[in-house]
């Protein structure tokens, strides 16, 4: 074999399935075998996908084959929150070998633009993104990938918690933009499973005060449960009276030092700028409509830091995992329910309903033990 190029090919055996299940058009999706990738690079992995996590951008293309300017166009593999088993590696890989358990940080960067060579290549404009038009997702038998955006687990680290490396990793980013330290007080709008793990992460990162907002009590239960010190059932009242009620909840009339917004939706950010202290800083890291009515008086008069939060940067899986092994951050409390492969529609219909956390979704190749 020559130097650099890459392994040969992969080691899957022909009792073994690339049954992938692909969103073809809104509410209609199929399952169908697909080649297994080969890798394009010899610095890219194969791995075996065991388990993977519904996400609510899944769940949006799902139910409507589009969020903002990326549009389902052709048949795609949904899925991008997963974990597997490493099955080939590249000639010039040095970091992983085949049998080692990954977490998969399911997009990658060009690696020369503005961005990238800045170190926020999660802003790289030639993002590859699973799962994201025309990208295929992780929801399938076999996946390749650039090694160094493949994690090797821990031994403390199961499959299952390694599926939910993907949204803490992305609480991890908005904790971080937020500059959370020991001691301070923290908000946090939205207690899904992103917002639930900003709180964990707040905590983790010394925050003496962390408040779970929503507007479902179950949720805020979980909060609790989790990590939050407060948590506060949102009312149909202004802005300004839930900002109020909140700093009332956490025995702060100024202000929380740092309020995040992982909701997106509009009562909850113009509630979050009434709860921020002077000075504060508020990070929004929920998505939603593109336009909203935004109290730019508050912003303004306290001088709030504001800042916005895009999935991942470098060292927030590494971070991510670490909270996991060390067991700061306990990501098997979010696990609903664990179901096959051949579940998948029925599990997206939960997770649109409302009725899990997090479901996990088996590969088509594993054996599926209950929890």
């Amino acid at each position: 074999m020559a130097v650099g190029s890459p392994s040969q090919q992969p080691a899957v055996g022909k009792d073994q399935s690339n049954l992938s299940f692909i969103l073809n058009k809104p509410h209609h999706v199929t399952f169908q075998e697909r080649p297994v990738p080969s890798l394009a690079s010899p610095h890219d992995v194969l791995v075996a996908v065991n388990y993977t996590g519904i996400c609510g951008s899944d769940v949006h293309y799902y139910d409507h084959g589009a969020i903002g300017h990326f549009v389902v166009k052709d048949p795609m593999v949904l899925g991008h929150e997963s974990a597997g088993t490493v099955v080939q590696v590249g000639s010039a890989v040095k970091t992983l070998r085949a049998g080692d358990r990954v977490a998969l940080e399911p997009g990658y960067p060009c690696r020369r633009c503005g961005p990238c060579l800045a170190g926020h290549y999660n802003l790289c404009p030639e993002m590859v993104f699973a799962a994201t038009p025309p990208h295929h997702g992780t929801l399938t038998g076999f996946w390749s990938a650039p090694a160094d955006f493949c994690y090797k687990l821990p031994d403390a680290v199961s499959l299952r918690e390694g599926a939910l490396i993907e949204p803490l990793a992305v609480a991890v980013h908005i904790v971080r933009q937020a500059n959370v330290v020991p001691g301070h007080s923290v908000v946090v709008m939205g207690a899904g499973p992103v917002g639930l793990l900003c709180a964990a992460v707040a905590r983790a990162f010394g925050a003496s005060v962390v408040a779970s907002v929503d507007i479902l009590q179950s949720k805020l239960d979980m909060a609790r449960e989790l990590a939050a010190t407060h948590t506060y059932l949102s009312r149909r009242v202004s802005a300004e009276e839930n900002a109020a009620s909140v700093r009332d909840l956490i025995g702060l009339p100024d202000g929380a030092d740092v309020v995040i917004d992982a909701s997106g939706a509009e009562p909850s950010i113009q509630t979050s700028l009434h709860v921020v202290r002077m000075g504060g800083t508020y990070v929004q890291g929920g998505m939603g409509k593109n336009d909203i009515t935004f109290p730019i008086m508050a912003l303004c008069l306290k001088e709030v830091t504001a800042k916005g939060s895009f999935r991942y940067g470098p060292g927030d899986y590494k971070l991510a995992i670490d909270l996991v092994a060390t067991g700061k951050v306990n990501v098997k409390k979010l696990i609903s329910e664990v179901v096959s492969f051949d579940e998948a529609e029925a599990a997206f219909k939960k997770v649109k309903e409302g009725k899990v956390i997090k479901i996990l979704i088996a590969g088509p190749n594993e054996k599926l033990e209950k929890l």
